[in-house]
């Protein structure tokens, strides 16, 4: 039985508060909700607000709609406002909400494990065209996300989507968000362990589940068996990493407590191995500890990263075992250093069965509708029922057979997918930015696209991995603490005094067994329109001073600041 605030459950016994009201953790006895998100969550159970939509929002319209359903419980459902067109960046933390709403959504569609059919992609593609003009973008968490949604849209969105297997159900808010894999589980020649099974059946036994529907705030789970450790594991709340154990075989080490955003943290192991059929039960189990003992009283200290930072590995164990689990858990190994640096399952790939996948990028996850049809078609007419998101905005098709493949690549390639891109082309990422985001204060997608031209233009002959992540805002939901290069955007002094769009630089960030957060030189940041100048003299310079073999991470930790300005 879950905790609720009328109900703590056996493993989370009521406990006296003391003096002070405390961090706002149920198993501390603290049920009083200490801000206002609290009390909406309180006051109504997200997932309800879906009755309320089908049966008055829709019908009514924008204007009908509750303040607390539209900013908080909507979200439930993977609805925010978007951003009214207009508004600049500099008043992004200025204007109040509901100047800053706009009268259409953006929607988010849940990917888990970036799995798809191609009848699952061409309903994408036809709810894009219809009802989201056009928009259909891939996140770097595996989803699709569509902008311009009425509400009075959203009941037949939902039809045509769960008609065909797909949700919007907790895609945002204070739940477990999209559960993101190995887009090539089950198929790549050297996969550890196929994390699928999991992954579905934590699906079915707890999304939509009021279980686990209030919690302090977002949590984000990582599943993968590759060792190419393709999920970015190191900066989800809780990640299974593939391994295989001396004496068990094949199983999942597990991480828990990391996180980006204002405040970035990275993972920390638990030391536990867990076979795959115990991985939604261990699941239950953290998320459970999440639920229970997060920290409620502060949106911004509301993560389990802080909960995790708060305890150490140590006793975050020992709660798991003891008070959710009911057993201990088996020592295990950490996972292998991967072998190579692109990780993103682009090119041409043999799969366990003989046939081949093929990943392909588009432009900083920005595709349409219509674009996502043609990727459905074309799929089908090479023999493949099956595509894949990736954690990199990219694409996968599988299985393909080998006399299927150039025409494949060359069909993709038609459409601007590119099979073989540059390093340009397949390592930079973008988030949303001001276009549709309340929070950005920069433009992201278009200049991050714009960049890609220019650095192609420029570095035709650049060969080494380079990511180089744009984020509209400090909250880093493109990772920029851990690209190469990250570009977090704000204004900025042009050489004219004025006030204009740009970014402050962090270099050498890295994931991996040895992740480490960007470095940010002293007082560097560039405008936008310096930003195609400023990159190509930074990757000048590591060309001229690189050591054979070294990654563009291991030269920023050491150059110095005149050659990282």
């Amino acid at each position: 039985m879950a905790a609720t605030p009328d109900r703590p459950s056996a493993a989370t016994p009521r406990r006296k508060a003391g003096r002070h009201r405390g961090e706002g953790q149920w198993a501390a006895g603290h049920f009083t909700p200490l801000n206002a998100n609290e009390q909406v969550k309180k006051d109504d159970d997200g997932l309800n607000v879906r009755t309320r939509i089908e049966t008055i929002y829709a019908h009514r319209g924008f204007d009908s709609i509750d303040g607390a359903d539209l900013r908080g419980r909507m979200r439930w459902w993977g609805l925010y406002t978007q951003r009214k067109p207009g508004i600049d960046g500099g008043k992004t933390a200025v204007l109040e909400p509901e100047e800053l709403d706009d009268e259409y959504f953006m929607m988010r569609v849940r990917v888990d494990g970036g799995r798809l059919t191609t009848e699952q992609l061409r309903v994408i593609g036809e709810v894009s065209q219809e009802f989201a003009r056009g928009t259909a973008d891939i996140t770097d968490r595996q989803n699709i996300q569509y902008h311009w949604i009425r509400i009075e849209d959203v009941p037949e969105i939902w039809r045509r989507l769960e008609a065909v297997g797909l949700s919007t159900t907790e895609a945002c808010g204070d739940t477990p968000r999209v559960i993101i894999g190995s887009p090539v589980a089950g198929i790549a020649e050297d996969e550890i362990i196929d994390g699928s099974r999991a992954i579905e059946e934590i699906q079915r036994r707890y999304i939509g589940s009021k279980e686990f529907s209030n919690l302090p705030r977002k949590f984000k789970t990582a599943i993968s068996g590759s060792p190419l450790l393709d999920v970015v594991h190191e900066i989800n709340d809780v990640s299974f990493v593939g391994v295989r154990h001396p004496e068990h075989g094949p199983g999942f080490d597990l991480w828990v407590g990391g996180g980006l955003s204002t405040n970035p943290k990275i993972g920390v192991r638990l030391g536990a191995w867990v076979p795959l059929d115990e991985v939604p039960e261990v699941w239950a189990g953290v998320i459970g500890i999440f639920r229970d003992y997060g920290y409620r009283r502060l949106r911004n200290r509301a993560r389990l990263k802080y909960l995790v930072s708060d305890w150490g590995p140590e006793k975050f164990r020992q709660v798991l075992e003891t008070e959710y689990l009911k057993r201990e858990l088996t020592d295990g190994p950490a996972p292998e250093q991967p072998v190579q640096q692109w990780r993103d399952h682009i090119g041409v790939h043999r799969q366990q069965d003989g046939r081949y996948y093929v990943g392909f990028a588009p432009r900083v996850g920005r595709v349409d509708g219509a674009t996502l049809t043609k990727i459905a078609e074309l799929a089908e007419a090479h023999g493949s029922g099956r595509v894949r998101t990736t954690v990199e905005q990219k694409m996968i098709v599988l299985d393909v057979d080998q006399d299927q493949v150039e025409s494949l690549v060359s069909g993709l390639e038609a459409l601007d997918l590119r099979v073989k891109p540059s390093p340009f082309r397949r390592g930079t990422m973008a988030c949303t930015g001001i276009e549709f985001c309340k929070l950005a204060i920069v433009e992201t997608k278009e200049r991050g696209s714009a960049l890609i031209d220019e650095l192609e233009r420029r570095l035709p002959d650049f060969d080494q991995p380079i990511s180089i992540n744009l984020n509209g805002c400090p909250n880093a939901c493109a990772r920029i603490q851990v690209a190469d290069i990250g570009l977090k955007g704000q204004l900025v002094t042009d050489r004219d005094g004025n006030q204009v769009e740009g970014f402050q630089v962090h270099l050498g960030g890295t994931l991996g067994l040895e992740p480490a957060f960007g470095r940010k030189v002293r007082g560097l940041k560039v405008t936008s329109a310096e930003l195609p100048d400023y990159v190509e003299r930074v990757l000048r310079r590591f060309q001229e001073e690189r050591e054979d073999g070294e990654r563009f991470a291991t030269w920023a930790a050491r150059a110095s600041e005149e050659a990282l300005s």
